[in-house]
């Protein structure tokens, strides 16, 4: 039996690795959150065109949702440690190479390509890892709070990095966001074991007689990621899994997460403030997001899916319309936020029940793929659209109507005749 004091130092270390993984998520969020308060100081700055900005920031977004499968293996081969500060190191270098940064490709190669690599290995696939590795009990409890960094990362970074970029400086915002990830090198080194075994502890909640953790569900290899993959593609749920999950994209991160602040800058209002309106949307999701889990857990996740998607197209095609002040901004924030990623538990739900315990996590993240092609379709689209037309509004309606038509896709195979699918 394992001392009491033993086992308080284990519990301790466990603590201390979730909360160092949720400092790295959120950091990883904020970045993927910075170009939203960099474009119009760019803009100003370089006299660099909208849809020239936005490029770069699709280009960070899809990496940062294509590296993940890869990223798991990348886990299962050198560590989960080793990968985690690869990652904060190729953000860190990136973003500070960019304070020398002239022409567009310098901002293209390091807050797209390099910083998109490296905030990739630090995302969603590394939360699974964690809890896979450090929790035999309450692992939904951990990874709904691993999850919820994204959101967090809004709430904390954006505000602030608004506030560093007070009159068009765009520097201090690389300079933060390099040193948050830098710091965050030694305290990974220190604070994060690579199994509990490694200092003399057991898993969270593992008995004598508790089976040995399961092996890693994330691909060992590129090529069992793309067998899945291939697997996947001949069953139809997994194209309307995909097509959804572009859809959820294109709707949140990629259109709202970075262009809301320029919008809003269009309408007369401050960077500091649209930031304050996103981070009170970060607020929300979090809300939004655990309700979600827990009717999940009750109700087909198809009927969610229409509702979350049929909503979130509404209130896109509405903003447009909206007189722009405090009060209407404000109720779009808390209605929007409370549906930023409800999506998320009803699609890994549906990945699980039509693929089963082997693939469903392998194909989950290639189903992460669509939602980051979406967000960077979002993210370069809606920059080309303010750039030629002098507007975010279209780009803004057609996010709106993207949004009903998933929720219409989600409806008609329902609709279909499809089997019900059992509630926990």
């Amino acid at each position: 039996m394992t001392p009491p004091l033993a086992r308080r130092a284990g519990a301790r270390t466990v603590y201390a690795v979730v909360a160092v993984t949720f400092v790295a998520l959120l950091v990883s969020a904020g970045l993927r959150s910075a170009p939203s308060v960099m474009m119009v100081p760019l803009e100003l700055h370089f006299g660099w065109d909208r849809a020239t900005i936005s490029f770069a920031a699709a280009v960070g977004i899809l990496l940062y949702g294509l590296v993940g499968p890869f990223a798991a293996a990348l886990m299962m081969s050198i560590g989960i440690r080793r990968t985690m500060l690869g990652g904060l190191m190729l953000m860190a270098a990136a973003t500070f190479a960019s304070l020398w940064m002239r022409v567009p490709w310098h901002y293209v190669a390091s807050w797209g390509v390099v910083s998109g690599i490296g905030s990739g290995a630090v995302a969603s696939v590394l939360g699974a890892a964690v809890v896979n590795r450090w929790f035999a009990t309450r692992q939904g409890l951990v990874m709904g709070m691993l999850s919820a960094s994204t959101a967090t990362g809004a709430l904390v970074f954006l505000p602030l990095l608004a506030w560093a970029a007070q009159g068009g400086a765009w520097r201090p915002v690389a300079l933060a966001v390099s040193l948050a990830c830098l710091a965050l090198v030694p305290i990974v080194w220190l604070l994060v074991p690579e199994h509990p075994g490694d200092v003399g502890t057991r898993r969270f909640g593992e008995t004598e007689g508790t089976a040995p953790p399961p092996p890693m569900k994330q691909a060992a290899s590129p090529a069992l990621a793309f067998t899945a993959l291939f697997r996947a593609a001949r069953v139809p749920i997994f194209w309307l899994l995909a097509g959804t999950f572009f859809v959820c994209g294109l709707t949140t991160n990629g259109l709202v997460g970075t262009h809301m602040i320029a919008f809003c800058g269009d309408h007369g209002i401050a960077p500091v403030a649209a930031a304050g309106l996103l981070s009170t949307m970060g607020f929300f999701d979090l809300i939004g997001t655990t309700a979600s889990g827990w009717l999940t857990d009750r109700y087909d996740p198809r009927k969610l899916l229409f509702v979350y998607y049929g909503l979130r197209g509404l209130s896109l095609l509405a903003l447009p319309f909206l007189d722009f002040g405090a009060a209407s901004l404000g109720l779009f924030a808390i209605f929007y936020g409370l549906d930023w990623i409800a999506t998320v538990p009803p699609t890994v739900k549906l990945a699980n029940i039509s693929f089963g315990e082997r693939d469903a996590p392998i194909v989950f993240g290639w189903v992460m793929v669509a939602h980051q092609m979406g967000a960077a379709t979002a993210a370069f689209g809606a920059g080309l659209i303010r750039s030629e037309t002098g507007s975010y509004a279209p780009a803004f309606l057609i996010a709106g109507a993207f949004g009903l038509v998933a929720a219409l896709a989600i409806i008609g195979w329902w609709r279909t005749g499809a089997p019900a699918l059992a509630t926990a």
